[in-house]
């Protein structure tokens, strides 16, 4: 053990140098030093210092380390000071890190965060440029329990961990101030783990990061956005998002449409900025820019009446082939499409325009990427240990470790984030059943139960539950959807009730049905009717949306066009009375990209869509419905208003399965007021089909999927059909219709035409019908 302060200062100075001091503060910056004070300055490789002071040039001396500079004073200088440095014969000045003493992290914050409760730990842990002591620069905070030491890399030290050792504080967080520093400053941390490998790992709370390959941290500075929106949030955050239309368009913005890498994007100085390409793009292309999107998505959502984009993950991630579902960059958008406030300004523009923003979000899992989270400090940190609970083999990722409150404080965290800094509307949240169950794709031997012996993911329901009332406690007006493709009960129902608190869920079951039906050649349709009506006999166990989704357009499942049987002209027909069948359904609606004009190629992840498919009349006459039928949807309170309550459907008639028909109501309590749906999913056409109805009057028929606006063949009921006085179905009266082949149509009554027939019969002292 050193006997002398001398030889200590000798054991720090090599400390230093190898990267292994935890502690510089205790050695480095002003020091008491007998009846005054020493200034320490550790300068790797520098030739000459001079602390600069008052005016006064104060030689340093190298008595311990020839990097470890030093000059005693009368009086603790504080941060007054500067130093001079010679460095390979290079001159410049600058102030010392480790001057900067007082803690960043205050003792509340540990608190909440070690207890998973601090709702806002961006705003501590992270790169944050501020001033300290009228000094600016980049404060750097990371959390890393294990690790022996930590110091920063990056462009201010030529990426030589030696120059920046951090100090550890309390509860495994490690600190350091860098005066000079500015946005735009690329940086990584060199964390060194207990057994001494050293492993170069990007910010888990990085605002910004560069486009891959590269994987360094961005310093970003938050808070410089000037938004618009307060009134749509306003709106937005005052009324229950389920008593509204919603129809969503699902989509990967990467994906959607590219730009020519000939033709780069300019920025606002004149300058191009490099494209941003990969291997398997089109020769010539390139991904377009948050601005360019928001010019060029944006509007053409809104034409199609769309009332939310729900984007596929943008967060930073490596390897596009991933969809985005392996992030290695949870606080920050993609910087593929361009830096943070970009698409800040994305969202803006998509609530100027009247459209929500939903961001699939991917709590579930993440990838083993070495600059990523994975064995972050040398410890399993924010994984298992155990790869029974820990991995998921099929997909090559690691799962959060739940149980640890910092972990969960990350995730519920980066939830309140991007709701507060990026004013998203809403979350889907993927791969759910992947989180609530131990035994989710592996082989018997291969999972561990729970602590009650079962195979539920008890801590992972305690996270969701968790990260579901801290969303509504903030953003009452959002939406939480979950992916869950099991029959795990009470998904939509509050916390407080037991349930996972999310406020929609994909109905999965309807999907597979629905798709199986349709691929049927229809004369088998009618030993099927089931896969039709069944979904109505579950609906209200939870709150549902409709989702036609990416993962049925991919791995060689076809577009939704060619899983339909026939030829043309009846594929198209088909996908027609898909698409109103389900708008009609209850439940909210979510269409990936492509549906809505008939993509024919399966979705490629480096392709962008086919949109030259839009000079045919058959594409063109598929968009044209979509559009009526957002409009129709928005327009028809009787669609949406009622979703989740038992008054807001009814059957008329799903048991004639013998021609594949089906009719049922569509109705809302506020106003009463309520449509009649007939489909035919046939080619059969049936001029005299007998619908009864509830009131007797004039039937106006509203929606026809066989318009030849929408490429049909035009059948139809001339605008409407009076009820006549013949009973079917269980009502006194009824409608003889028209039935065009694979077709949906939609009736209401017309109370003013009903009004004078009603009249009319009773001048003539006849009957109505």
């Amino acid at each position: 053990m050193p006997s002398t302060s001398l030889e200590w200062m000798v054991q720090d100075g090599q400390r230093l140098q190898d990267c292994r001091h935890d502690h510089p503060f205790a050695v480095l910056g002003p020091q008491p030093h007998g009846d005054g004070w020493v200034v320490r300055a550790w300068l790797p490789e520098a030739s000459q210092v001079d602390l600069l002071l008052d005016g006064r040039a104060l030689p340093m001396a190298t008595p311990h380390h020839p990097w470890v500079f030093e000059v005693e004073l009368s009086e603790d200088p504080g941060q007054r000071y500067e130093y001079h440095v010679q460095r390979g014969g290079i001159e410049h000045r600058q102030h010392d890190p480790w001057a900067f003493r007082e803690e960043w992290m205050g003792e509340l914050d540990r608190h909440l965060f070690a207890e998973g409760n601090h709702h806002h730990i961006w705003r501590r842990l992270g790169a944050h440029p501020c001033e300290r002591d009228g000094v600016a620069g980049v404060q750097f905070a990371l959390w890393a329990p294990n690790a022996r030491s930590v110091a920063l890399l990056g462009e201010c030290n030529n990426w030589d961990g030696r120059h920046h050792p951090m100090q550890l504080r309390i509860g495994g967080i490690w600190e350091l101030f860098v005066p000079g520093l500015r946005p735009g400053a690329l940086y990584k941390y060199e964390v060194r783990s207990p057994e001494g490998h050293c492993y170069q790992k990007a910010d888990p709370y990085g605002f910004q990061h560069e486009v891959r390959p590269q994987q360094g941290s961005v310093v970003s500075q938050l808070g410089q956005y000037h938004w618009g929106d307060q009134a749509w949030l306003a709106e937005r955050d005052g009324r229950n998002p389920l008593d509204q239309p919603i129809s969503v368009y699902e989509l990967h913005l990467g994906s959607w449409m590219h730009g020519p890498a000939d033709q780069p994007y300019i920025e606002a100085d004149g300058s191009p900025r490099p494209p941003v390409a990969a291997a398997d793009l089109k020769p010539g292309a390139r991904l377009l820019t948050y601005p360019e999107l928001a010019d060029r998505l944006i509007p053409y959502v809104k034409e199609r009446g769309f009332t939310h984009l729900e984007l596929m993950p943008i967060a930073e991630h490596p390897f596009d082939g991933s969809w985005g579902y392996q992030v290695t960059g949870f606080y920050a958008p993609t910087s593929r499409f361009g830096p943070p406030d970009e698409f800040r300004a994305f969202v803006d523009r998509c609530h100027a325009e009247g459209l929500g923003v939903i961001l699939d979000w991917v709590p579930g899992h993440f990838p083993k990427d070495s600059h990523g989270l994975a064995f972050f400090d040398g410890c399993h940190l924010y994984e298992h240990a155990d790869p029974r609970i820990g991995e998921h083999k099929e997909w090559g990722t690691l799962i959060f470790n739940y149980s640890r409150n910092e972990v969960r404080n990350f995730l519920v965290a980066n939830l309140v984030y991007w709701f507060e800094e990026f004013h998203i509307d809403g979350i889907r949240v993927d791969a759910v059943a992947s989180m609530l169950y131990r035994d989710y794709l592996r082989p018997t031997g291969e999972w561990l139960p729970n602590e009650e012996g079962g195979r539920e993911n008890l801590e992972a329901v305690r996270f969701l539950q968790q990260a579901n009332t801290v969303l509504f406690h903030h953003f009452p007006g959002a939406l939480s959807i979950a992916e869950e493709s099991t029959t795990w009960p009470l998904v939509t129902k509050p916390t407080e009730m037991g349930g996972l608190g999310f406020n929609l869920k994909w109905n999965m079951g309807w999907m597979h049905d629905m798709l199986d039906y349709f691929e049927l050649d229809p004369w088998f349709r009618q030993f099927h009717q089931n896969n039709v009506s069944f979904s109505i006999m579950y609906h209200y166990t939870e709150n549902f949306m409709l989702a036609l989704s990416h993962d049925e357009v991919v791995h060689g499942k076809s577009h939704l066009l060619h899983k339909m049987p026939g030829d043309d002209w009846q594929k198209f027909a088909n996908v027609r009375a898909l698409l109103a069948y389900m708008w009609t359904h209850p439940g909210k609606k979510t269409i990936f990209m492509g549906m809505e004009f008939a993509q024919r190629s399966e979705w490629n992840v480096w392709g962008d869509l086919q949109w030259d498919l839009l000079e045919f009349e058959a594409h063109q006459g598929l968009l044209n419905l979509v559009d009526d039928l957002n409009r129709y949807y928005r327009e028809e309170p009787a669609l949406w208003r009622d979703d989740f309550d038992h008054y807001g459907f009814q059957w008329i008639d799903c048991s004639d399965n013998r021609q594949s028909v089906i009719s049922f109501m569509r109705r809302e309590s506020q106003t009463g007021s309520w449509v009649v749906v007939v489909a035919n999913f046939t080619p059969q056409s049936h001029s005299h089909y007998r619908v009864g109805v509830p009131m007797e009057g004039f039937y106006a028929e509203t929606f026809n999927t066989d318009s030849s606006r929408y490429g049909g063949s035009n059948l139809g009921n001339m605008g409407g059909k009076f009820s006549e006085e013949q009973a079917v179905h269980g009502y006194g009266q009824s409608l003889e219709l028209c039935l065009p082949p694979l077709s949906v149509l939609v009736l209401r009554r017309d109370p003013e035409r009903s009004q004078t027939l009603c009249d009319e019969a009773i001048g003539s002292g006849g009957a109505v019908g």
